[in-house]
């Protein structure tokens, strides 16, 4: 029998599986089992996405590596710009590509180790023009995900975590992955000394509503320095 799929936000969970929703494991999304259930009419799952947005380069930033989003544009991240239905129908779509597994080390959500899998964006940045646009959207499992940011590791605490998981997926030598990060956190600032207009095509050529991000003014600059810091009391 066809799946009727829902999409169904995190914080909704709940109440659609009240309402009688069921979560398919190898899926990992929520349908109706039956037809006819009005209770889950409010979730029913809306068109899916291609599974190559417009313009997506999928071959951008392959492999593991530090990916620091300026400070300037903290809070501009899609997640921030869609709503909760429209960024549950792209995670399905990015986990489903991708086989449900991590882009970059092949690993599976495994929910006893707390492993999940997670949507991360790849971005590119013009500098003539200062545009930040999305070129990509990639699968990751938590631990990469984690490497990636390596910033956010870094104030979480698990910045050793993360240069050993890379050094793991990659291959290369602890004094690598340190040149790998040096370089990261370099264009980090430098690219964190302006602001950047965001560009979302990709997703807004689907169909897909985004809300415009806040300005740069609006972003809390505490935060940006407390991460700064951090950086500097690491290297």
């Amino acid at each position: 029998m066809e799946r009727i799929w829902l999409d169904v936000p995190f914080d909704e969970k709940d109440l659609a599986k009240a309402a009688g929703a069921r979560w398919d494991t190898r899926a990992r999304s929520w349908y109706a089992p039956r037809a006819g259930m009005s209770d889950l009419e409010q979730w029913t799952a809306a068109e899916p996405l291609p599974d190559l947005l417009p313009g997506e380069d999928r071959q951008l930033g392959s492999g593991l590596f530090v990916d620091m989003v300026p400070s300037t544009c903290w809070f501009t991240n899609v997640r921030s710009c869609v709503s909760q239905r429209d960024w549950e129908r792209i995670r399905r779509m990015v986990t489903a590509r991708a086989g449900q597994r991590c882009e970059t080390c092949g690993a599976p959500e495994d929910r006893a180790r707390r492993r999940w899998l997670e949507v991360h964006e790849r971005w590119t940045y013009d500098v003539p023009s200062q545009v930040q646009r999305l070129g990509r959207l990639i699968c990751l499992c938590s631990d990469c995900h984690s490497a990636t940011h390596y910033g956010l590791a870094g104030i979480r605490g698990r910045a050793s975590a993360a240069r050993s998981h890379i050094q793991k997926v990659t291959g290369l030598s602890a004094a690598d992955v340190s040149i790998l990060i040096e370089v990261a956190t370099e264009q980090f600032y430098q690219r964190s000394s302006h602001p950047w207009e965001l560009d979302l095509s990709i997703l807004t050529d689907t169909g897909v509503t985004v809300a415009p991000p806040p300005s740069a003014e609006d972003r809390p600059a505490a935060a940006r320095d407390g991460l700064y810091q951090n950086f500097r009391r690491s290297k």
